[in-house]
């Protein structure tokens, strides 16, 4: 049963709490112990919270998922995890979560609590209008964001970042539509109603359109945000993201994937290395050879 828990909770996707890094990463506090722990607290906090997100979300689509290929084997809906348990897990996980977070910052709490907050009304309500769907979905990207840096002295973070993140996540979460329309084909609409609202045809427009204004967005970071290096060797990083950009759309578009993005990120050898050389290439500008 602790191994069916676990395995609702979602592990894999935890990859996502990366984002709260970004303040200290791109504040260039990375050198600062208590900053470096207090963001690596807010990480494991966050990798908590967001496993309970996803225990609620199961146990509130327990029906819709019996009726997927896929999900129909998740512990909640094949039954190898209780429903009671599940609900108790869940409270425990937030009377757990929530004191800590507010003893490491009365800011990063009320995020966290604005991100269940939204998690929930988005798994009773909001996850069955289209676009609204996906931009509810952007915005638990940008609460990570927004989380990271409360919980630093921030002196030259720059807000280019948000709207990277914000673009980013609406990248991926219409190609997860896509992905989703794909696979399912004619029973879509039985398993996700917001499917419905979305074509093939949409779906590429729109993800053309936010693919080159991530890139747009992100090369305009390089070279005009106050706290990167004078001599725009951050552009240097671009070529990077330009190639994940594309690997992904790859995937999506040629190879049909892209249903679960924490996935591709866990499995494609190619997407690892264009993200390991990025993330690498903006250690060296930063810290390395800063000026």
């Amino acid at each position: 049963m602790l191994k069916a828990l676990i395995k609702s909770m979602r592990p894999r996707q935890w990859t996502k709490n990366a984002f709260v890094l970004a303040a200290i990463v791109f504040d260039r506090q990375l050198e600062h112990p208590t900053a470096l722990i207090r963001s690596i607290a807010g990480v494991i906090l966050f990798c908590l919270l967001s496993g309970c997100v996803y225990l609620i979300n199961d146990i509130m689509d327990v029906e819709a998922d019996r009726q997927h290929p896929f999900k129909r084997e998740r512990p909640i809906a094949s039954g190898q995890l209780p429903i009671r348990v599940a609900i108790i897990a869940a409270v425990v996980i937030l009377a757990v979560t929530f004191p800590i977070a507010y003893y490491l910052s009365a800011d990063f709490a009320l995020i966290a609590l604005a991100y269940l907050l939204t998690n929930l009304a988005y798994s009773k309500w909001l996850k069955h209008v289209p676009l609204l769907d996906v931009l509810i979905l952007a915005s638990f990207y940008v609460m990570r964001v927004a989380a990271g840096v409360s919980l630093i002295h921030v002196e030259r973070f720059s807000p280019w970042l948000y709207v990277v993140t914000t673009l980013l996540a609406l990248y991926i979460g219409f190609g997860k539509r896509r992905a989703e329309l794909t696979l399912l084909e004619d029973n879509a609409y039985n398993h996700r109603r917001v499917l419905g609202g979305y074509t093939i045809p949409f779906l590429d427009q729109l993800i053309t359109i936010v693919s080159g204004t991530t890139i747009v967005s992100y090369s305009l970071y390089t070279f005009s945000a106050p706290n990167v290096p004078a001599n725009h060797t951050m552009m240097l990083t671009i070529p990077f993201v330009l190639y994940g950009i594309f690997r992904y759309l790859y995937l999506i578009q040629v190879k049909c994937m892209g249903g679960a993005p924490e996935e591709l990120l866990l499995r494609d050898r190619a997407l690892q290395i264009s993200i390991a050389l990025w993330g690498l290439s903006v250690l060296l500008v930063f810290y390395l050879f800063p000026s």
